[in-house]
């Protein structure tokens, strides 16, 4: 079973959509004893950093998280939640990537919103697909380069679009959105 996290960060539904299309069942679920028995778990997210870290450390999901065996799959704010640091809010994160997330320098259009390409593969994630590979973007914030980046990505500057370490993976931008790349992506982290 997938189990997809429940918290207060938009965007489950269209990730549950595109698991769905790919042939695999999952629940949305804030229940550790769900959490931690999943096959996958996916940490999806859109909204603000402090909100969202408020909301899962009141209910001890940052914690949870941590604990997660199985493959994790965090999109977008779940990537950015899953660093140390986030800018947003001057927000803790949960800690599982050293990293920092900081806002884009405003000497361009921030959000950064559209499709981008990916390149400097170095995860799973990306098996079978071009160098070069479009994406979709929505944010203003980004990952700083660590050795945990598992794929670049360059607006206004390089920025990690893709994190791993470990059993957690990581996606700055949207898989479910991003036609058959992300398709691709999910079908890899699925199969894993």
């Amino acid at each position: 079973m997938i189990a997809i996290l429940k918290y207060n960060a938009g965007n489950i539904r269209s990730v549950q959509n595109a698991v769905s299309r790919l042939g695999f069942e999952s629940i949305i679920t804030d229940k550790p004893d769900e959490i931690l028995a999943a096959d996958k778990v996916i940490f999806p997210g859109v909204g603000e950093a402090s909100t969202a870290m408020k909301y899962l450390k009141d209910r001890e999901l940052d914690k949870l998280i941590r604990q997660i065996q199985s493959p994790l799959l965090g999109i977008c704010l779940g990537q950015q939640l899953l660093c140390r640091h986030s800018e947003e809010g001057d927000t803790d994160c949960i800690g599982i990537f050293e990293t920092l997330v900081k806002k884009f320098p405003t000497n361009d259009k921030v959000p950064h919103i559209g499709w981008n390409n990916i390149y400097d593969y170095k995860s799973q994630l990306f098996n079978n697909l071009t160098l070069n590979s479009d994406v979709y973007f929505v944010h203003s914030y980004y990952a700083e380069i660590c050795v945990e980046t598992a794929a670049l990505s360059n607006y206004i500057l390089p920025f990690s679009a893709a994190l791993y370490k470990n059993n957690f993976y990581a996606t700055q931008f949207h898989p479910e959105k991003s036609a058959m790349v992300g398709e691709t992506i999910l079908r890899n982290f699925l199969t894993l």
